[in-house]
């Protein structure tokens, strides 16, 4: 490749990752590498309102790309993103978060700069975000090119997120390197070990008259869905998801049973589980709200568990058995004709009730009727989260919920990065009024990206899921009401003035419903819209809330 400039080269590394929008926000010491982005006809430069809502985005975008990328400026420009940062490693993200730091001659002489903590140490902030990053490095001269290969392969690989820190004078820097590209594949499993493994789960699937498998989020996050499709197609075994892995599995595959969460599981599924004396977990993690508060209840000795860094079987456990190779030698090795079942019709969750109000039975039922396929449904922290669990999800559907690391307001940056992330399919974001308040300005953002989603604003009047926990009619659970319908309008989706700077989004409906006849007539027309950004309101009893929400409050409280 001859000479380069490392901010050059670092993009360049970026896009072989899958990279083609970069989200964060300008600093004085990353500006000459936003001139690169935004000369870089391959890239787009995501212009966020602040770094938290950046750093969801980059998650969801990796969610959907495989990868992603985050711009910020040193100090108090990291520091704000750092809690979506952390979300990323706790959900297992690649994430490439890069740094621009202060000129490497005031580094040395540890002259006392803006964003500084005052003390001359400029590693601190790199030291800190060590602890949440798969990988990280401060780039020197010397270091550069082989670093930012370091680096971004081993986030890639592991599935954590990137920290790389580039001096304002590296951006610009001339390096020699070569035209060799990233080193992505996932290392062979050791033959010897793997073969023993497999002939194990093979004497175990052979033995088992009522198997199951579970499907959960480390199938998505390594890129295995086709592989585990075609394993449950082949074996022809019951199979569930767990709550994080909610749309890896396609919901019309005739095996397909349901959503398996310990005891917030509706009630016929629960039962299918308790029968079974052969469960086969796929890319499992086994945090409170994935297993309904740890309830899942399922027995080691009946369970074979692949991942990506080992394969346990009963109580054996296979180190460096990889499912990413594994896991398609055990489907060559099954029957060619898969097993038949007959467990009855699919369970469902409660029909809608009588009423005119929009309750939660009601919503979750009837909203599913005007969802597109190959739709990505965003579910914010709390009350959508739970509720999505069991929602019959449309053909092709992705989606999004940070159930591991819970952070309220993550749903408004993450629809922003899975609309940025694949333009041809329709995002449907489910937030409650409480966490809108804290990320709201990114729908700004997707007004000056044309970028068109169906938003829907649940307003409870108050922070519901915290109420069910504790203090429901504790003022510290309360807010602020706003007129949520004129978000659209706030943000600046009729001025004129917008529409000549940029292609920014349609308007579609801006609506307050406030009863079922009222979101039916909307959802009509935002059927019809289809490439219009629509914002409803959905005004819902203050205390009404999803089953599984509130099975999962009385699980904690008896924990």
């Amino acid at each position: 490749m001859g000479s380069i400039k490392v901010g050059e080269y670092l993009l360049k590394r970026i896009k072989e990752v899958g990279v083609d929008t970069v989200f964060g926000v300008p600093g004085d010491y990353n500006m000459p590498l936003l001139d690169m982005i935004e000369d870089d006809a391959e890239l787009t430069w995501g212009n966020n309102a602040n770094e938290l809502n950046a750093s969801y985005a980059a998650d969801a975008y990796a969610r959907l790309r495989g990868a992603s990328a985050l711009v910020t400026t040193f100090g108090v420009g990291e520091l704000s993103a750092a809690c979506g940062h952390a979300g990323a490693y706790s959900e297992m993200l690649p994430l490439i978060h890069i740094v621009g730091t202060p000129n490497t001659k005031s580094q040395a002489e540890g002259a006392i700069l803006h964003h500084s903590l005052g003390n001359g140490n400029f590693q601190v902030f790199v030291e800190m975000f060590g602890k949440i990053s798969g990988a990280y490095t401060h780039l020197t001269r010397e270091t550069a090119v082989n670093e930012i290969d370091r680096v971004i392969q081993e986030a890639y690989l592991k599935k954590r997120p990137a920290y790389i820190g580039i001096p304002i004078d590296l951006i610009n820097y001339d390096v020699n390197v070569s035209s060799k590209p990233l080193q992505l594949s996932v290392p062979r499993n050791p033959a010897k070990i793997q073969e023993v493994c497999l002939q194990v789960c093979l004497e175990a699937i052979n033995r088992a008259r009522h198997p199951i498998i579970i499907v959960d989020a480390c199938i998505q996050r390594h890129g295995l869905q086709k592989e585990a499709v075609a394993f449950i197609q082949r074996s022809g075994f019951p199979t569930y998801c767990a709550p994080m892995g909610k749309g890896v599995v396609p919901e019309d595959l005739p095996n397909y049973r349901g959503c398996y969460a310990g005891t917030i599981t509706l009630e016929g599924i629960t039962k299918e589980i308790l029968q079974t004396d052969l469960i086969i977990e796929l890319g499992s993690i086994k945090s409170d709200f994935n297993t309904g508060g740890f309830t899942y209840g399922l027995d080691r000795g009946k369970t074979i568990s692949l991942h990506s860094f080992a394969t346990n079987v009963f109580y054996a456990d296979y180190e460096k058995v990889s499912m990413v190779e594994f896991l398609p030698l055990l489907t060559n090795a099954l029957p060619a004709q898969p097993r038949q079942f007959d467990l009855g019709p699919r369970i469902h969750p409660a029909p809608i009730e009588e009423g005119t109000e929009i309750t939660h039975n009601y919503f979750w039922n009837k909203i599913v009727d005007y969802i597109d396929p190959n739709s990505v449904i965003v579910a914010e922290t709390g009350t959508s989260e739970f509720a999505s669990f069991n929602l019959k999800a449309p053909k092709g559907a992705f989606f999004i919920a940070q159930v591991l690391w819970g952070s309220i307001g993550y749903s408004v940056g993450a629809a922003l990065g899975a609309a940025a992330a694949d333009r041809s399919r329709r995002v449907y974001l489910f937030c409650g009024d409480g966490s809108f308040q804290l990320t709201c300005q990114e729908v700004s953002v997707m007004l000056h990206h044309g970028l068109t989603p169906v938003i829907f604003i649940l307003n409870n009047d108050g922070y519901l899921i915290e109420k069910l926990i504790h203090g429901p009619h504790r003022a510290y659970n309360n807010f602020q009401m706003w007129k949520y319908a004129q978000t659209l309008d706030y943000m600046g989706g009729h001025l004129e003035r917008n529409s000549q700077d940029v292609a920014q989004s349609e308007v579609g409906v801006e609506a307050k419903v406030t009863n079922r006849a009222e979101l039916e007539k909307a959802m009509t027309r935002v059927q019809k819209e289809r490439n219009k950004i629509h914002f409803l309101e959905v005004v819902m009893p203050r205390f009404d809330a999803p089953r599984e929400l509130i099975l999962q409050v009385e699980t904690s409280e008896n924990r």
